[in-house]
């Protein structure tokens, strides 16, 4: 089944409809609409105010914390026993101060596992900490979780994988839907607000040698009725996959794509491995919504990329990677190429047999945080004299998403100018669009004056939320900002242009 139909059920409960039109995050294409006006449409396609709050998180965590940890596995068989699992020095506040220090504004907990095993005391299967000796059987991971994210005031969400390896009705497909709808029912009542719900597509045989067959609209239902704020990712109609766990996203990444640019079958064959493999960057498509992409469309949805990856080779704690944690300088290099390619970054932080995030995985988090405050700690463009073809140029430093430079009367692209009070050496520019008015640059350059000449000192092409372009280091105390193409005016909301604390973080 095409993600199409999923999508457009989750569209309908969001309460929007096929007569959706300007700032909306979703809108039919009737056949025959011109290429003029579908780009009118596709530039005035914004997100959901959910949507735009998970944009502007920048930052999650994962936690793939479970039986897996205790035996040293990626993925369980569901034939574990639960008395293995005993985190004698469990402490979630260790987690989400970590997280929360190094800047995450929302983590994301492994609640249940392909092996059945559930990190609260369910009433649905005695495959859960209830029948482990944590805390004689009283304990509750997903309520410590819950309470630190409530506590700290960053948001909470839940993995809850459908493939079930434990669960005798998995396969039948009719009842394991039943006791999936209560595990789900559990986790959104019993916890406090959830921000997020993230859904892989794995998906197995059940012991009756049939197919399990997912009840996604089911699914999706419940969640609009219990959590209706909460996003749904990444089989699902909120937040896709960007398409590899490298944690490297597209150079050229619309959040703005055809409706049913994703296929359930890639996502549960491609998401979530089974084995530990080498970052790759041969994603299923590089291109999802360039005018090409979209001239045949039927729909076009508001649906950004999530780009996830972990900290360690493993998704879950082992004592011998301990020394493999990415560096610091690794990790900004991962945060250019997800955060800074218009995505969210999703970082797995597995908790250790302890109960604790390692003091290595703590330690790369920090130094991550210290090369960021580093850089953004002088925007060299905030003290600088702006001019533009254009419209409130001055609302580009301020920090607010919706005071924004535009282009006068319909012009599609622009220049500002930025003259600094001295020369600096730089090698960042920062663009961010005002989303709430749609995703619209297509092409841009940055400029410096040497001497009498003007240079290129970098480029790109789609903007959104967030662009980084990296470039070689420049001196110069002028330099401008040329919009080559947009779909209809082109808005900056912040530009910064910043020294990296290193060389090459690569």
């Amino acid at each position: 089944m095409k993600i199409f139909f999923l999508l457009f059920v989750g569209l309908c409960m969001l309460g929007l409809n096929s007569q959706s039109q300007i700032r909306k995050n979703y809108c039919a294409v009737k056949p025959g609409t011109s290429e003029v006006e579908l780009i009118r449409i596709a530039a005035n396609i914004t997100p959901s105010e959910p949507q735009l709050r998970w944009q502007q998180l920048e930052m999650t965590a994962f936690f793939h914390f479970g039986i897996n940890t205790f035996t040293d596995r990626e993925w369980g068989e569901g034939t574990e026993d639960p008395k293995l699992f005993n985190p004698t020095q469990l402490d979630a506040r260790q987690w989400i101060k970590a997280c929360k220090d190094a800047g995450f504004k929302q983590v994301i907990i492994t609640a249940k596992h392909h092996d059945g095993f559930c990190l609260w005391p369910t009433k649905y299967t005695e495959h859960s900490v209830k029948n482990s000796p944590w805390k004689d059987g009283k304990g509750d991971v997903v309520k410590q979780v819950a309470d630190a994210c409530h506590e700290a005031g960053i948001g909470f969400g839940v993995y809850l994988s459908p493939w079930d390896r434990n669960n005798p009705s998995y396969g039948d497909s009719p009842k394991y839907n039943e006791i999936f709808l209560n595990e789900l029912t559990e986790l959104l009542t019993n916890y406090g607000k959830v921000d997020e719900v993230w859904f892989d597509g794995a998906c197995g045989e059940g012991p009756n040698g049939k197919k399990q067959v997912y009840d996604w609209p089911g699914y999706y239902q419940l969640i609009r009725k219990l959590a209706p704020e909460a996003l749904i990712a990444i089989v699902g109609p909120d937040i896709r996959w960007v398409g590899t766990e490298s944690g490297y996203g597209r150079q050229s990444e619309w959040s703005v794509v055809p409706l049913g640019e994703a296929d359930e079958k890639k996502i549960a064959e491609t998401s979530q491995s089974n084995v530990i493999i080498a970052p790759t960057l041969d994603y299923q498509n590089q291109d999802l919504g360039s005018r090409m992409k979209i001239k045949d469309a039927k729909g076009l949805i508001w649906y950004p990329a999530e780009t996830d990856v972990s900290i360690r080779p493993g998704w879950f704690y082992h004592t011998s990677q301990d020394e493999e944690v990415k560096k610091p300088e690794k990790l900004l290099d991962i945060y250019f190429s997800s955060v800074g390619y218009n995505s969210v970054l999703l970082l797995n932080i597995p908790p250790d047999r302890r109960g604790l995030l390692h003091d290595n995985d703590v330690k790369a988090m920090k130094g991550l945080r210290s090369l960021l405050d580093t850089m953004y700690a002088l925007n060299f463009a905030s003290n600088a004299k702006l001019k533009s073809d254009g419209k409130n140029v001055q609302g580009i430093t301020d920090h607010q998403l919706t005071t924004y430079w535009i282009t006068k009367g319909d012009k599609e692209s622009g220049t500002i100018e930025i003259t600094l009070p001295h020369q600096q050496t730089v090698d960042v520019l920062c663009l961010q669009e005002n989303i709430t008015l749609g995703q619209r640059i297509e092409k841009f350059r940055l400029e410096y004056k040497d001497g009498e000449q003007w240079k290129e000192a970098g480029k790109g092409t789609t903007v959104g939320y967030k662009r980084l372009v990296r470039f070689n280091p420049v001196t110069s105390s002028a330099f401008r900002l040329i919009i080559e193409a947009s779909r209809l005016n082109p808005t900056i909301s912040e530009l910064g242009i910043y020294k990296l604390p290193l060389q090459n973080p690569k």
